[in-house]
């Protein structure tokens, strides 16, 4: 099954989630109460300029109403078959001012035009009240008057006609004068707002960031000062949620290693009353020890080994824990002589496997804490020992690559299969038909110790595709 993320990373990335959320639900919130004003604005001010242009309208109206009677007052007699005119002064200004834009005509009784625009040719109305409708005509609106009316040559029809309606000139005038300065501000003020959201929210992404980056053991408090005052409560509440699992995660190491401190030493009077019995039997082969038979000795021996390993290495995890939350000052390490101490530590194991363990170690020093290295090499070379090729090869490396550190332990044994490398490093994960004693911790350990010095543990077959290579960058 697959183990579940640490609690402190998923406590880590939940506020991340909830800080980004909140940026960017606020920088459209005021995106939104920003710019909707602007829209609703220039809603408003189109709607206040096609009223105006429907009032100017009326007044036209009233205008081509009230020269209706001056056409009929302009008939001063007949001419022929038509009749004889002297445009009132207003009727003549109303022609000059709109040249091409403005038309009159009179009508007989039958429709027919005796003087003026002949496109205004129509049926009288029907009664003497005027009639003021629009028409289309070369391709302009036109405002059109008309009334029956008396004159020296008897009852015509006059028609006023105007072609420059306020209503047809409302959606130019809109467009050129209200909506597309308007859309233009609208667009300016976006990018403006937008701009000025992002600068006004760098602080909390500011955040957003710093939490986002932090490793699942930093668990220290966020400066509330140096955030925006808006944003304090969140950040008390993230450094109390932080100290609160601190505190949890506290009594678990302390729990773990009190309780595998206390083991070390009733396991290691164990370990030595069973390992006298077993050094007692092989002197007396075929003889029980203590009325126990030899075969039962040397399983519980093995037994003991294995327990009295588990507390070490608990402890060992426990302290590893424990550095990456309350670091202490690093100090120059050497790791060619961490390389030289592993080799002599687990020579004697390799060597009662057949096991060629060599060294191929450059000069080199990094800054960390040396014991946790040493105890991540050890365990490192101590799985190659247990899980690699009984005969085979096993080579611890250091040096630099490039400009990085690093430390290497390589085997040529079974190796693990690809799909188990990801699992390998969880604690107490063993790979299915290992062989050998083991409780999964040693990887572990390892990963934790790598985490405490800014880094991972690399891992891929090593040479041929064969066996297993651990590989630690270390920062230079």
């Amino acid at each position: 099954m697959k183990a579940s993320p640490p609690p402190v990373a998923a406590a880590a990335r939940a506020p991340a989630a909830e800080v980004l959320g909140v940026t960017s639900g606020l920088r459209r919130r005021l995106l939104v109460l920003l710019i909707a004003p602007l829209i609703v604005l220039a809603l408003v001010n189109a709607w206040v300029e096609y009223h105006s242009a429907d009032n100017a309208a009326a007044q036209q109206d009233q205008r081509l109403l009230s020269l209706l009677p001056l056409v009929a007052d302009s008939v001063i007699g007949r001419s022929g078959d038509g009749p004889l005119l002297m445009l009132a002064p207003p009727l003549q200004e109303f022609l000059k001012d709109r040249p091409g834009a403005s038309a009159y005509a009179i009508l007989d009784a039958d429709g027919k035009v005796l003087e003026g625009a002949a496109w205004l040719e129509d049926l009288p109305p029907a009664d003497e009240q005027p009639e003021v409708h629009s028409e289309e005509h070369d391709g302009a609106t036109w405002r059109i008057a008309r009334q029956r009316q008396a004159t020296v040559l008897g009852e015509v029809t006059v028609v006023v006609a105007d072609a420059s309606d306020p209503r047809q000139q409302w959606a130019r005038t809109v467009l050129r004068r209200v909506l597309l300065p308007n859309f233009v501000l609208i667009a300016a003020a976006a990018f403006a707002v937008r701009w000025a959201v992002q600068q006004a929210l760098k602080p909390l992404l500011t955040l957003k960031d710093a939490v986002e980056r932090r490793s699942p053991q930093d668990l220290s408090a966020i400066d509330e000062a140096a955030s925006p005052e808006e944003v304090r409560p969140l950040v008390h509440s993230l450094n109390r949620l932080f100290g609160l699992v601190n505190a949890q995660a506290e009594g678990q190491r302390r729990f773990v290693a009190d309780a595998a401190h206390q083991l070390r030493t009733p396991l290691a009077g164990l370990q030595a009353q069973v390992e006298a019995w077993a050094q007692a039997a092989a002197a007396a082969p075929g003889r029980e020890t203590l009325a126990l038979p030899v075969e039962q000795v040397y399983k519980l021996r093995g037994a003991t080994r294995r327990t009295s390993q588990l507390a070490n290495q608990l402890l060992a995890l426990s302290r590893a824990d424990a550095r990456g939350l309350q670091p202490q000052p690093e100090q120059h390490v050497d790791l060619k002589a961490l390389c030289e101490g592993a080799l002599e530590a687990h020579l004697d194991a390799a060597t009662a496997r057949r096991i060629d363990l060599g060294l191929d170690a450059d000069p080199v020093q990094v800054m960390g804490h040396e014991w946790l290295l040493r105890e991540l090499l050890s365990n490192l070379v101590d799985n190659a020992v247990k899980y690699g090729r009984e005969g085979g090869t096993i080579t611890i490396r250091c040096g630099r690559r490039g400009a990085t550190p690093f430390l290497e332990v390589e085997d040529d044994g079974p190796g693990v299969a690809a799909v188990e490398m990801p699992r390998i490093l969880e604690r107490f994960y063993r790979v299915q038909g290992t062989q050998g004693e083991g409780s999964g911790l040693g990887l572990a350990i390892a990963e934790e110790i790598a985490r405490v010095h800014r880094s991972h543990l690399q891992l891929q077959p090593g040479a041929g595709g064969r066996g297993l290579k651990v590989t630690l960058p270390l920062p230079g």
